[in-house]
């Protein structure tokens, strides 16, 4: 049975006290959230500590549905990288669980290539962490027809050079670039052919593994659509942007 997984990528918002209020009202409305779904909350690097004494703090209430998650780490080790954070430096965070790799503004803000992702994935998963690994498209490789070539080499570079046991503690998330951010949203059916498409490029190399693995939808999700998008075989949830530095907002599309 596949995790039913709803992610917040708070991005580079919030100050340190907005984070942790909007963690308490997260966690006052928990008890909301289906039993077969969890959250995960990704905050800025300066809010993990505190969130996760939050959460520690609340472990009655969060066990086993709400998850923290880092936003990125860096493709080295340790050493003279002044600014980055490495995976050692987030699993010593008690209870840091995820890290979201390969975003598409890492991709396009920062350079960050497939095989620096490789590095980075594997340096991740040494430490213990499990990855949200995302993945998509930009508008003119979706209008020349190449977002499946883009998406599946984003695929076959990276999560191919894993082990099945590796592979275990992936989650991918599809973002159409065209559609973060920008109020867009791809239909239910784009989302739902590219899903298939993942799962089945997945299925081509690990088999039946595939058909475990938890695959988010990561584009402009929010209450209005989330129940349509969910509803779809092969979309398992959401990565939340914008959305999720509301706590009701956030609440709702969990309860789709």
């Amino acid at each position: 049975m596949r995790k039913k997984i709803v992610a917040g990528n708070w991005k580079m918002n919030t100050t340190l006290s907005e984070g942790c209020n909007l963690v308490n009202e997260i966690i006052e409305k928990i008890s909301q959230v289906p039993d077969d779904t969890i959250l995960i909350v990704c905050p800025p690097f300066t809010h993990l500590s505190m969130v996760s004494s939050l959460l520690k703090d609340n472990q009655a209430k969060c066990s086993g549905k709400l998850f923290l998650g880092a936003q990125n780490c860096a493709d080295k080790e340790k050493g003279a990288y002044t600014g980055e954070v490495s995976a050692k430096m987030l699993s010593s965070i008690d209870g840091l669980d995820y890290v979201i790799l390969g975003h598409s503004e890492r991709r396009g803000y920062y350079g960050e290539t497939n095989q620096i992702l490789l590095e980075k994935v594997k340096l991740a998963l040494a430490e213990g962490l499990k990855i949200i690994y995302c993945v998509g498209e930009e508008l003119s490789d979706r209008e020349a027809g190449k977002h499946f070539d883009v998406v599946g080499s984003e695929i076959k570079e990276v999560l191919y050079l894993l082990t099945n046991d590796e592979l275990n503690n992936v989650v991918v998330a599809y973002e159409p670039i065209w559609a973060i951010g920008t109020g867009v949203t791809a239909t239910t059916e784009q989302a739902e052919q590219m899903h298939s498409f993942i799962r089945a490029t997945i299925r081509e190399k690990f088999g039946e593994s595939a058909d475990q693995i938890s695959i988010l939808y990561g584009g402009s999700c929010k209450p209005s659509n989330s129940q349509e998008l969910f509803a779809q075989k092969d979309i398992d949830g959401g990565l939340i942007g914008g959305a999720a530095l509301k706590s009701e907002d956030f609440i709702a599309i969990a309860k789709s």
